[in-house]
Order: structure tokens, then C-alpha cells, then sequence
């Protein structure tokens, strides 16, 4: 009888718990971008850094036993996740009806990505003086940051930027990964003119 009772009265918590779960898998699907645990918590409602924590390690380990193309990771600073895992993102990417960026301001990202840090002089005269909106655009999705050393700009990517694309923190790294990926990406394209006519 008494395990009857411990039973119902553990009912309403679990219930918490798995609302509560569905709310920050809610969240990280919505948003689309890693998410702190201050906001993953004003979502589930939750003050609890440590409780916030517990829920998201939940997801990350509910989303590890599911035979699905999505992921919940956890990223450096405590953040997560909810991405395309990495092998269904060459198949699919000719469905994505609006790109994260139009063609114009994605070169001058990757540019940025590749030769940083780089003044800002420098990336006026390989992408043109329309790359000053390119920069604006960038920096409000935080993206890059420019900083001042001296009467110079300089520009980089955010860890935002590394987090959202799936990239390494390390810039040396950052720059291999990227590389392998514009080869991936080049492949399919290269495949498709190559094969023969039936």
C-alpha cells in the first residue's frame, strides 16, 4: 500500500518533468541556435541553474536513443542544441526553402571565416563597398565582431557563429573544418557534371 501511495504522489512530478522536457525541446527547436541555460530556464520556468541542466542532459541523452536525424548536443558555456545531424545534411540541403543568408553576405562570411582576424580595409577591397552591409547584417546575427585595435577594425567570427555551424572554438581547427566542409559541398556538383549521359 505504501509504495501504491510514494507511486501516485511521484505522479504529479514526473508529469512536471516530462512538461518541462517537452518545453525545452520546444525551445531549442524554435529558436534554432544554441541556447543558454538562463534561457533554456525562462522557458521550462525553471530558476535552477542545476535543474536546467539536468533537463537538457535528459534531452541530450533522450535524443541519443532515438534513431532520428536530429541531435540535442551540448556545446562549451553550458549551452545546447537541437541540430540536423551531420551525415542527413548533404541530402537535404537543396530542400531549405530560405537560406540562413543570401549568397552575397555568405561569401563575405566565409571570407571573413577563412582569413581571421582580418582588417576591415581589406575586406572592403576583395568583397566591394557592398560588403559594408554585408558586415551590418553579420554583426546583428551575431555572426562577427568588430573590434577596434588602434585606428584599425578588425574583424572575426563569434563562438556563436563556430556553435551554430557546428564548428570548432579553435580558430585552427575552425579552418580545417570549413575547408573539409566547402570540399563536401563541392563534391555532389562535381559528381553530377561528371557522370554520363544515359
Amino acid at each position: 500500500m505504501k509504495e501504491e501511495e510514494q507511486e501516485s504522489s511521484n505522479e504529479p512530478e514526473r508529469e512536471r518533468f516530462t512538461r518541462k522536457l517537452a518545453l525545452l525541446e520546444a525551445g531549442l527547436y524554435v529558436a534554432g541556435r544554441p541556447l543558454d541555460l538562463k534561457t533554456l530556464g525562462s522557458v521550462t520556468g525553471t530558476r535552477s541553474k542545476r535543474k536546467v541542466r539536468t533537463l537538457a542532459k535528459a534531452l541530450v541523452e533522450n535524443y541519443k536513443n532515438r534513431d532520428t536525424a536530429l541531435e540535442v548536443l551540448e556545446l562549451e558555456g553550458d549551452r545546447f542544441v537541437m541540430q540536423l545531424k551531420a551525415e542527413y545534411t548533404v541530402k537535404v540541403r537543396k530542400l531549405a526553402t530560405k537560406p540562413l543568408l543570401s549568397s552575397g553576405p555568405l561569401k563575405t562570411l566565409s571570407y571573413i571565416a577563412f582569413r581571421q582576424p582580418v582588417p576591415q580595409p581589406q575586406v572592403i577591397e576583395v568583397r566591394g563597398h557592398h560588403a559594408y552591409g554585408h558586415l551590418r547584417q553579420l554583426e546583428d546575427m551575431e555572426l562577427i565582431v568588430r573590434e577596434g585595435i588602434g585606428r584599425k577594425k578588425m574583424i572575426r567570427t563569434t563562438e556563436f557563429f563556430a556553435d551554430f555551424f557546428g564548428l570548432s572554438h579553435d580558430l585552427r581547427a575552425m579552418k580545417r573544418q570549413l575547408k573539409s566542409v566547402f570540399e563536401d559541398f563541392a563534391k555532389p556538383e562535381a559528381e553530377a557534371k561528371i557522370e554520363p549521359e544515359k
